[in-house]
């Protein structure tokens, strides 16, 4: 076995989050009110964690004071209803329970707020996945190596046994910070050729080259 730690990203891996994100972020613009953005639009913000997303959403030239409070506002809603449409993507769900029978060591790492992440995680895979870390102050986020090498050590692995999957440019960067070979999905909030000019170890389409890649077949 080649690897025996997988750490995932979250947000467009394991979970399609997208409609509670924009749902909330679309609830915290029309409450500070700021226009309103598109699906697609807050989509390509989505992988940098909460501030990257509302300062990506608000319009320019807003003081730091009304962007916080526009994020405030838009965690409050979050947190609230992280969960009202969200739902695994195809196969996934049956993807870890089958690596977590065969003994790989499985995490989660996020830029979403720590509780919301254990919440979602814990919910959706239960023992199948054994740490869940996400946005927390003592850990720098990603792209940053430091959550992902904590989550390493928390599973009682090393770096050369590790892999990491995610979905965008945030995560190629994290996993080339970490030292470690990264896997890029394409059914996550990027568009492939974005992805391949990225230039990740791995880009799959599918849950079985995806499971072909972890397992070593």
């Amino acid at each position: 076995m080649k690897y025996d730690t997988i750490i995932f990203d979250l947000d467009g891996t394991l979970l399609n989050t997208l409609d509670d994100l924009a749902d909330s972020m679309n609830y915290a613009l029309k409450e500070c009110g700021y226009p309103l953005r598109e699906r697609n639009e807050i989509r390509r913000f989505i992988g940098g964690g909460a501030k990257v997303l509302v300062s990506s959403s608000v319009p320019e030239g807003l003081s730091k004071e009304e962007i916080e409070h526009c994020q405030s506002v838009f965690l409050d809603y979050y947190v609230k209803h992280s969960n009202d449409k969200t739902d695994l993507y195809p196969g996934m769900k049956e993807l870890v329970h089958t690596l977590a029978e065969a003994g790989y060591r499985q995490g989660v790492v996020s830029s979403k707020g720590d509780g919301p992440v254990k919440d979602l995680i814990f919910g959706y895979f239960r023992e199948d996945i054994g740490i869940a870390i996400g946005q927390r102050d003592d850990l720098k986020k990603k792209p940053a190596p430091d959550s992902v090498l904590k989550a390493i050590e928390m599973l009682g692995s090393t770096v050369e046994r590790s892999i990491y999957v995610g979905d965008s440019e945030v995560d190629v960067e994290t996993a080339k910070n970490t030292g470690i070979p990264c896997v890029i999905v394409t059914w996550g909030f990027r568009d492939r050729e974005e992805l391949e000019a990225l230039k990740p170890d791995y880009i799959v389409d599918t849950k079985e080259q995806l499971e072909a890649i972890l397992m070593g077949k």
